[in-house]
């Protein structure tokens, strides 16, 4: 199971030593899929040796991202681009860094003031922060700069844009203006602002629906354009979400995702190296590498660590005669909030000590709401209401313990 993440190229050009021609070039090709697919851009000042990889074999990744999952691949001079999104967004889809809604509208505002600056463009802070004030405040939206916190959420905000490089600071840093506003930073402009938005179909105002704001391309009202759409949606899903159940396609979805699951398995182990199977609750695909581009489960959160605890716990007790709990016809294992708090409970009598001081010094109700938070953004359970957590049958692929290690 995957999503956006980490990067391992050290260990990808140690296996590519001594392997033929062919081999090495796909090697390469599901490199360049995997970092597309998981970073915004790669820029050959970055990173040259996976640019010009990309570059090589433009055409390739060009042509299968277009068939199959209908996003588009942009490659300039400087940097190549997969323009994609989601086909439902999530929250764990947006910034980590991010605490509030206030931290995105900023954001886009920054990204505003950007679009009227050319690259090398140098400016000051408080001269952005002006013009993003009246602006906000002509459409109708309060902020007020004498606010320590509207401040603390614009650092927030300009912290990301200098991350993902289309932003520099010169001189000055914006945690100073944080605490005191009459402190001021020099920045400089990138050319990479103008590839932060994706490209959408259609002018934005005529879409009426949040829901629309996903479509990547337009489509033609026949047979073989709703073929194209079914297809580009199933294969969406299937690289920008780590788990997806039978239980969560539509029925035409699901019927595809069976019927075309030899293909959908091969096309994703050529392009990206994932291995898929088969299951009772649906078609998984995991990665065989215990490192990745992508950000992999389990996590190395100590809250991956608490799921496959419970994981297996669970095993252990629906296999007794005894069983408070069982398995639904799809092997789903409902659990009450008092159910998890207790199973927590006993699994920190006996492994507490390996815990993190953070989730020893919780109580059994937050660990359990940070539990299933976790897991629920992993699509490995889900609350049916506000008593009752599912846990989804794919849990079952896992089984956690901790093991002493003697000492040699």
């Amino acid at each position: 199971m995957a999503r956006g993440g980490s990067r391992s190229w050290a260990l990808r050009r140690m296996r590519m030593q001594g392997r033929s021609g062919e081999d090495v070039w796909r090697e390469r090709r599901r490199a360049c899929a995997l970092a597309l697919l998981n970073r915004p851009w790669i820029t050959k000042e970055e990173e040259p040796e996976l640019f010009y990889w990309i570059r090589d074999q433009y055409r390739e990744l060009r042509d299968w991202f277009a068939e199959y999952a209908g996003f588009s691949l942009l490659v300039t001079r400087t940097m190549a681009k997969l323009d994609k999104a989601p086909l439902y967004a999530y929250p764990w889809m947006g910034f980590s860094e991010f605490r509030e809604p206030r931290d995105y509208t900023f954001f886009t505002y920054g990204l505003w003031f950007l679009e009227g600056k050319t690259e090398m463009d140098q400016f000051l802070l408080k001269d952005m922060v002006v013009q993003i004030r009246e602006q906000m405040v002509g459409s109708g939206l309060h902020v007020d700069w004498e606010i320590y916190h509207h401040r603390l959420s614009m650092v927030r905000a300009l912290k990301k844009l200098k991350q993902l490089g289309v932003l520099i600071a010169v001189d000055g840093d914006e945690q100073d203006w944080a605490h005191n506003d009459q402190n001021n930073v020099l920045y400089e402009c990138t050319p990479y602002v103008r590839y932060v938005l994706r490209q959408f179909p259609d002018e934005l105002s005529r879409y009426s629906e949040i829901h629309e704001l996903s479509a990547q391309m337009v489509y033609p009202d026949t047979a073989d354009g709703e073929m194209r759409k079914r297809r580009h949606r199933v294969y969406r899903r299937l690289l920008l979400e780590p788990v997806v159940l039978d239980r969560d396609w539509d029925s035409d979805d699901l019927y595809y995702v069976i019927t075309q699951r030899r293909s959908l398995i091969e096309q994703l182990r050529t392009m990206f190296g994932l291995e898929g199977s088969r299951y009772r609750e649906g078609l998984l695909f995991f990665h065989p590498e215990l490192t990745g581009d992508s950000e992999l489960f389990p996590t190395l959160s100590a809250l991956s660590n608490l799921a496959l605890l419970l994981a297996g716990e669970l095993r252990r007790l629906i296999h007794q005669e005894s069983s408070l709990w069982h398995a639904e016809e799809d092997g789903t294992v409902l659990l009450t909030r008092t159910d998890l708090e207790n199973l927590l409970l006993v699994l920190g009598q006996r492994y507490k000590e390996y815990w993190s001081k953070e989730h020893r010094e919780m109580t059994s109700a937050e660990l359990a709401e940070a539990l299933t938070q976790h897991l629920a953004e992993w699509g490995l359970g889900r609350w049916q209401d506000d008593n009752r957590f599912a846990v989804f049958p794919v849990m079952g692929r896992w089984n956690g313990m901790y093991q002493a290690v003697e000492a040699e």
